[in-house]
């Protein structure tokens, strides 16, 4: 794929990203690092940030804030952090997200509510936060979706999360859209990523899945738009996944 995105400024455009420090979070880090952003990368773990920090090796080009995305002061803290380093913000990429691998009939509601804070209510504070410095940049969100918020499964509470963050994206598309602001919903298909870590005994769905670095080509495109263009949404499956 062709890198064309282009700066934002003098030094290049400026992108915070929750949950960066593993699978689909660290590979965007890691693009568009590659691509002449400076980022900020959000993740409760800090030792993983400071892992992804060295593979990095990006300088004052990266800033790690270790906190959690579900939490509204955490999350206006990072952006006002993101800010106040680099001058400015012109991307925000809602990443953070996990599954309980479970079902309404047989899953754990104390974990439903920990994936609902996560998956649903921290892409809403990441817009609610951004969307005064993203008016001002005349900037873009990427929301990260799944294909399980475009097709049912039986009892799948993790599929329930994101058919609630593809309604966020079109509710604060239509929202922002007057502001120069774009909304992009990026929904993957299987991606073999730590995601599928928490099931039990950690096996994988059978059947392809894509890397974490091609969803991250995906986010690397969507913010090389030229302005006036908004890619509403993007869905993308391994060549071979049917569903």
């Amino acid at each position: 794929m062709t890198d064309t995105t282009a700066p934002n400024g003098p030094e290049g455009p400026v992108t915070l990203i929750t949950g960066g420090s593993t699978g689909i979070g660290a590979a965007t880090v890691l693009r568009l690092l590659g691509a002449g952003h400076r980022v900020a990368a959000t993740g409760r773990d800090a030792d993983r940030l400071a892992a992804l920090a060295g593979r990095a090796a990006a300088g004052d080009r990266l800033l790690t804030l270790p906190g959690d995305a579900g939490d509204h002061e955490a999350v206006a803290s990072a952006v006002a952090a993101t800010a106040e380093r680099f001058g400015r913000l012109d991307h925000a990429v809602a990443n953070a997200g996990f599954s309980t691998h479970d079902t309404v009939a047989d899953g754990d509601p104390a974990g439903w509510r920990d994936m609902v804070l996560a998956n649903v209510l921290g892409p809403a504070l990441l817009v609610n936060a951004a969307l005064p410095a993203l008016r001002e940049t005349r900037g873009r969100i990427v929301l990260i979706g799944s294909v399980a918020g475009v097709k049912n499964t039986p009892g799948n509470m993790y599929s329930v999360t994101k058919w609630a963050v593809h309604a966020l994206a079109e509710n604060t598309r239509m929202q922002v859209t007057a502001d120069g602001v774009g909304v992009s919903l990026i929904a993957p298909g299987r991606v073999e990523t730590p995601f599928w870590d928490s099931r039990p005994g950690g096996t994988r769905p059978p059947g392809p899945a894509l890397s974490a670095e091609s969803i991250a080509e995906c986010v690397a495109w969507v913010l090389s738009q030229p302005e006036g263009t908004d890619v509403n949404q993007v869905l993308v499956r391994p060549l071979g996944q049917p569903n």
